[in-house]
């Protein structure tokens, strides 16, 4: 029997992308797609892959209402995404969510009310594969080469700094690197900023210009050696079968997982 899925975010770029690779799936079928801006029409329409059937609601609660699904595929925005997970979850539907800006707060209150239910639930920072072994390869480097900076490029349209991804980054590299506040002791910034953000006793930088879609570079520097890890996403397919993976695998879920790592392990 196939997956049924509702795609919220279902007009946006990656929304798309979602809605044309569960086309191409005999084991995954749309069941419903919500966007405000373009609700009432198909989604596949939207698309661009011709008519499916689905007509877009405007909110993840009617879209709930309407069909009987078994997991949502959230890509909207941060202050959104943890209201549709809560909604999700009390009606038995799994989330997948691909939105970052999730704190800390959040994750731990959703994990909590998926154990309450019994529902699975996968928050991943980033879908594309080659990412998640660019930050499982940074956590394994950090245990020898503790001197890091993390600098994330995306495009111009992206609402959250630093991204998800860089964040998760952080928090991996931490696992195997005692905190430690690296550089010249003391260091100056000349203009506010230009250091990037501190995390964990390294620096964070974020870019945003037209153009560019995910890309992200660890940079790791010992005694005369440089080591830099490396990921470029260069359009959204990227993300699909990570996206696909996590579909797929909340099913066999009871509680939520963050970071597709988690999954590929």
């Amino acid at each position: 029997m196939a997956i049924r899925v509702i795609v919220a975010g279902a007009s946006g770029r990656m929304g798309q992308e979602v809605v044309k690779m569960i086309r191409n799936e005999d084991k995954i079928r749309l069941v419903g797609g919500v966007s405000r801006s373009r609700k009432g029409e198909d989604a596949g329409e939207v698309a661009g892959v011709g008519p499916l059937g689905v007509t877009l609601v405007g909110s993840v609660e009617e879209a709930l209402k309407q069909t009987e699904a078994d997991v949502l595929v959230d890509l909207t925005v941060p202050h959104a995404v943890k209201a549709h997970m809560e909604l999700a979850i009390r009606a038995g539907v799994r989330p997948v969510v691909g939105t970052s800006g999730l704190s800390r707060d959040d994750l731990n209150g959703i994990a909590r009310l998926c154990a309450e239910r019994g529902v699975g639930a996968i928050v991943a920072p980033n879908f594309a594969i080659g990412a998640v072994l660019m930050m499982m390869f940074a956590r394994k480097a950090a245990q020898y080469l503790p001197h890091v900076e993390i600098i994330e490029s995306h495009h111009d349209r992206k609402l959250d700094a630093p991204s998800g991804t860089a964040v998760k980054t952080a928090e991996m590299i931490a696992q195997n690197r005692p905190e430690f506040r690296q550089g010249h002791p003391d260091e100056e910034e000349w203009i506010d900023g230009a250091r990037g953000a501190f995390v964990q006793g390294f620096r964070i930088h974020s870019v945003r210009l037209p153009g560019l879609v995910a890309h992200q570079e660890v940079l790791f520097g010992g005694h005369g050696q440089l080591l830099t890890i490396r990921h470029d996403s260069f359009n959204r397919e990227s993300f699909m079968p990570g996206v696909k993976l996590a579909i797929e695998k909340v099913l066999q879920l009871d509680g939520l997982v963050y970071g597709l790592e988690n999954i590929l392990e």
